[in-house]
């Protein structure tokens, strides 16, 4: 029996005794349950070319990211706090002109999940 189109990700209501019995989730506080194994020597993030950045207009990188590593600095330059990454992957598919380096971090270093 195959599935019908749009069968996966129908949204649907939860019932009203089960959303009073689920606790707030806030995503700050999950953050906070990360442990971060910081490469202080090699970044796992960086910019190719920042002159592709400066003619960018809408720079989708300063909002696409869910823990904010890239910032617009006082230089207008775009900067990234790769000590912040989470690893999401978000970076790799959201600039238009695939101007974000990315590798996953080396052995030892990156961010460990304490849940899962």
């Amino acid at each position: 029996m195959g599935m019908k189109y749009g069968d996966a990700f129908e949204a649907k209501e939860l019932p009203q005794d089960l959303k009073e019995s689920l606790p707030d989730v806030y995503v700050d506080d999950l953050l906070m349950t990360l442990k971060y194994f910081i490469d202080e020597e090699k970044a796992h993030l960086w910019i190719k070319d920042h002159d592709v950045c400066e003619r960018c207009e809408d720079k989708p990188c300063l909002t696409f990211c869910p823990v904010g590593v890239y910032k617009l600095g006082h230089d207008g330059r775009i900067q990234v706090a790769h000590q912040s990454c989470v690893e999401c992957g978000s970076c790799r598919v959201g600039c238009p002109y695939r101007n974000i380096g990315w590798e996953l971090p080396r052995g030892g270093f990156g961010v460990a999940y304490k849940f899962g």
